[in-house]
């Protein structure tokens, strides 16, 4: 019973050794109009085709907010998927097409064919402290 126990304490304590490093991102937003706000939403790569997000922020563009911060973090591949909501309906509004009538934008300033930017132009590598700048169009 006694080594059982002293197995479980000297595992306890190498717990935080093993544990993974976290990252921060920091992911700045420079955009047309000072209204609305900006819905932001971090992917990995098997949330990024219509998946959940890893994470999601709403900043307050009125109230000067342009800076979203994803802190504890795992190292890896990441994309963002942004739009610009001048209105505050917290809705990506549209046309009677389909195309959006708010800016968006992507991590990397990507763009796409057609429809959204493609993980593969998106995508990128969040490891330590990252930061990157986004331009809303």
């Amino acid at each position: 019973m006694i080594r059982i126990t002293a197995l479980i304490a000297a595992l306890a304590f190498a717990a935080p050794a093993l544990a993974q490093p976290t990252s921060d991102l920091t992911v700045t937003f420079e955009t047309g109009a000072d209204t609305g706000a900006l819905m932001v939403a971090l992917y990995d790569a098997a949330g990024y085709n219509g998946g959940q997000p890893v994470r999601a922020v709403r900043l307050d563009v009125a109230a000067g907010q342009r800076t979203a911060s994803f802190a504890g973090l795992q190292a890896g591949e990441y994309g963002i998927r942004a739009f610009h909501d001048l209105n505050g309906d917290g809705e990506m509004n549209r046309n009677p097409f389909g195309m959006p009538t708010e800016p968006y934008a992507f991590s990397n300033n990507a763009v796409g064919n057609m429809g959204p930017a493609g993980w593969d132009r998106a995508r990128f590598t969040v490891q330590g402290a990252t930061a990157q700048t986004i331009s809303i169009r």
